[in-house]
């Protein structure tokens, strides 16, 4: 990554970050856009060409997984099977964003204190989702069941969602790519 990238990058889980701190301390209504630019010290027009409103900033940018990253799995790796190699994108995706605990739990506090985030949370799920079904379909060719891509996608997701969640709540010093592998595992042995 380059440096204007690395600053860009930096730059926006910066602005992230005081948004989550500014909508947990105030509430999503609580502040404006003038608010989060001065807490991220940043200028009004910057904060506004990295987010076009305070929802987006909350959020945060979704991660973009390398060409690279994307090419292996198309190309139908790197493990060889489906699932295996979509918890492998999670794991690129998520060593693209912040994970330490105080960031996770703050996001989540933030996420279940506000519906209307929930509800964004959602669609952008569901943008994903459609993303990487599309993916998916060009990995395994044209006579895969769509509907089976976005049922491995959401159950990634609802697996993702609970290692979070048991991230937060524990008290070790694991990472939350550790506790998705343990989940996962643990999905497999339900599932079985």
């Amino acid at each position: 990554m380059s440096l204007r990238e690395q600053k860009r990058v930096e730059t926006a889980h910066r602005i992230t970050a005081c948004a989550q701190r500014l909508t947990d301390e105030r509430g999503l209504d609580g502040f404006t856009m003038d608010d989060l630019a001065e807490a991220a010290e940043v200028s009004r027009r910057t904060l506004f060409n990295y987010f076009p409103g305070k929802t987006d900033a909350v959020l945060g940018e979704l991660p973009e997984l390398p060409d690279d990253v994307v090419a292996t799995f198309r190309a139908g790796g790197p493990h060889g099977g489906l699932v295996d190699d979509l918890a492998e994108l999670a794991r690129v995706a998520l060593a693209a964003k912040p994970t330490d605990r105080d960031s996770l739990t703050l996001g989540r506090r933030v996420l279940v204190g506000e519906p209307r985030l929930l509800a964004a949370v959602h669609l952008r799920f569901e943008t994903v989702i459609e993303e990487f079904a599309e993916l998916v379909h060009e990995r395994e060719g044209a006579d895969f069941d769509p509907g089976r891509a976005r049922l491995a996608l959401r159950l990634l997701l609802a697996i993702l969602d609970h290692a979070l969640a048991v991230l937060v709540e524990e008290q070790s010093e694991r990472t939350l790519v550790e506790v998705l592998d343990e989940q996962l595992g643990r999905a497999r042995g339900l599932l079985a």
